[in-house]
């Protein structure tokens, strides 16, 4: 079922709307924080280091106390701070050549272009030509 005149309209009006104010939210900054891949590495083995170390303490628990409930409290601070190390970003840098499209001139005309393709083949197929 095609839409009225007044819904297409407003439909577009929406469209123009969120194409105008939405972009910056689209839009990466400059000084976009992004996570590093050393990170997330780093984090991810001291994770397991740090389970490996709970695990020996539980094992460890019986025989020796203290030293198990050292190793025990060691290994989970080691698997918060792998964590955290993991999904703390990192300003700029070498990992920051993550900036849209939309952020250049050239983009948000891209962005036009395709969506008057899509207006044009909306309307050959509301007019049956295809």
């Amino acid at each position: 079922m095609p839409l009225s005149e007044q819904e297409q309209r407003l439909l577009d009006e929406m469209e123009r709307h969120l194409m105008q104010n939405d972009a910056d939210v689209v839009s990466a900054p400059a000084g976009a924080q992004v996570l590093s891949y050393r990170n997330l590495i780093i984090g991810a083995v001291l994770v397991l280091a740090g389970l490996g170390a709970v695990i020996a303490g539980i094992a460890l628990w019986r025989t020796n106390l203290p030293l198990g409930l050292i190793l025990g409290v060691a290994g989970f601070a080691a698997m918060v701070g792998g964590v955290v190390l993991a999904v703390t970003p990192v300003k700029g840098g070498a990992a920051a050549p993550r900036q849209g499209r939309s952020a250049t001139p050239s983009g948000a005309s891209r962005q036009a272009s395709f969506m008057d393709r899509m207006n044009e083949r909306w309307d050959r197929r509301q007019n049956g030509d295809g």
